[in-house]
């Protein structure tokens, strides 16, 4: 293996093959591309997919990649814009890559898939996905890990999404070791995003996977014209590298390279059971348990105490809620919205739900303290007190949907067909799930476009 990091990376990713990834790795890939495609779906009838498409002009027959849950397609470098922001408009895709591989990695190789002109398997296409999300993750630890790289202001979806995209997609047009090398090194060129929009809740941080999507395309898409990347964006040493300006220095660049193909990526990310934040599940989750366990009602609670670290406080600690960007990024109103609600889903990040009077009463009663000892990715402690007096306090390792907690296939298929169906008629939902779920025994994955729109 080479000595340079960014030509290593390439050539283990041009060396591994379908077959290099265990059945249980493949069947979690394609639950993960089911829920992708479900959120993005529902997604595509956001207001911020709607402002894209106005503001691209999109119209129908301008190309062969389709606009997910619309009836027009574009040219793959859009779509894959498009279909990333639709993906992540809801916050109900999955985490724990890059940090949002699937709203990033999905959107890049299915755009990059409309562009076939011959059949392509769905071997080669779960290849592709598995890759993307593979190397999303690894340039995330390299670079410091999610608390480290993002407590630094980055938001690690659009900052290692591109890589992650670029890998994908260069799989699918067969990039060799060399042009692999360059459209990793070009990916760079389109890392970016920042955590500024959680201060007045604005859209961009729906951009930042579009943006990833279409950048990690585009850098497979030149490197596949001979268009040549830097070669030392991974040599941490070098001024201008990824780990030296986007990480201050501080990663450990050996883990883009270390034990690659013993415990592929895709098997630590999570499926979303809430429609907030993921950083809000694990308090949502213990919410949930206490009352059970206790045989407590909302209506039996009269205070909520929630101690966090500093970093997830600043993620995720916000009580002023404006705008559904602020309730999807609050872990207060994910609270108060369970006990008002019963459940934090789509209809719960509405305007009526969240400037509901009695959420507003709900949050007077919810209390956020940085617990200084806690770690950055230690999750919070819930506190409940109740109107009898009594306190109860639970801390939730693993939220719901975890790898080491995860959903039921059944659950996360009919969270598929909720989200898809809000768009498609049944029929489709039923078909495209049933391809999806038989994906490597599909002759040509390109059937699979049709039946997204």
């Amino acid at each position: 293996m080479s000595d340079n990091l960014t030509r290593a990376l390439a050539d283990l990713v041009c060396s591994t093959s379908f077959e290099a990834f265990p059945p249980e790795t493949i069947h979690k890939a394609k639950l993960h591309i089911l829920d992708t495609l479900g959120a993005a779906i529902a997604g595509s009838a956001s207001r911020e997919t709607d402002a894209v498409v106005e503001m691209l002009g999109i119209a129908a027959g301008r190309g062969s990649s389709p606009i997910w849950g619309r009836p027009v397609s574009s040219d793959a470098r859009t779509a894959a814009f498009v279909n990333g922001v639709s993906a992540h408009a809801y916050e109900l895709d999955d985490s724990g890559g890059c940090d949002h591989s699937g709203a990033v990695v999905l959107p890049a190789v299915l755009a990059a898939l409309g562009d076939r002109d011959r059949p392509f398997g769905g071997r080669e296409l779960l290849r592709g996905v598995l890759l993307g999300y593979e190397v999303g993750r690894r340039v995330l630890e390299a670079v410091g890990g999610y608390e480290e790289h993002n407590g630094l202001g980055w938001h690690s979806t659009g900052t290692c999404g591109a890589f992650g995209a670029a890998a994908a997609v260069g799989s699918m047009v067969n990039l060799d070791v060399t042009a692999m090398a360059s459209a990793l090194g070009s990916a760079c060129s389109f890392a970016g995003g920042t955590w500024a929009f959680i201060h007045n809740g604005s859209s961009t941080k729906k951009l930042h996977a579009g943006r990833a999507a279409e950048g990690g395309l585009m850098a497979a898409y030149l490197a596949r014209q001979d268009f040549e990347g830097p070669d030392s964006v991974f040599e941490a040493e070098r001024w201008g590298s990824f780990f030296a300006t986007f990480g201050a220095g501080k990663g450990d660049p050996q883990a883009l390279v270390r034990d690659f193909g013993q415990y592929w990526r895709l098997n630590r990310c999570s499926i979303k059971p809430h429609a907030t934040c993921r950083g809000t599940h694990a308090g949502i989750d213990a919410l949930d348990l206490m009352l059970e366990r206790h045989g407590l009602s909302p209506a039996d609670i009269a205070a909520i105490e929630v101690d966090i670290s500093g970093f997830q406080y600043g993620m995720c600690g916000g009580k002023f809620i404006e705008s559904r960007a602020q309730a999807q990024m609050s872990l207060p109103y994910a609270l108060a919205a369970r006990l008002r609600y019963g459940k934090v889903f789509l209809a719960e990040l509405e305007k009526a739900a969240w400037s509901a009077a009695e959420i507003g009463l709900l949050m007077d009663r919810i209390t956020v303290r940085i617990d200084p000892a806690m770690k950055d990715e230690d999750e919070p402690a819930i506190t409940i007190v109740t109107a009898a007096g009594e306190r109860h306090r639970l801390v939730v390792e693993h939220p719901l949907g975890g790898p080491q907690n995860p959903l039921s296939d059944d659950r996360l298929i009919g969270k598929y067909a909720a989200l898809a169906g809000m768009v498609l008629p049944a029929a489709r939902v039923d078909a495209l799930r049933d391809f999806v779920l038989g994906l490597e025994n599909q002759a040509d994955a390109r059937n699979l476009l049709a039946l997204l729109q």
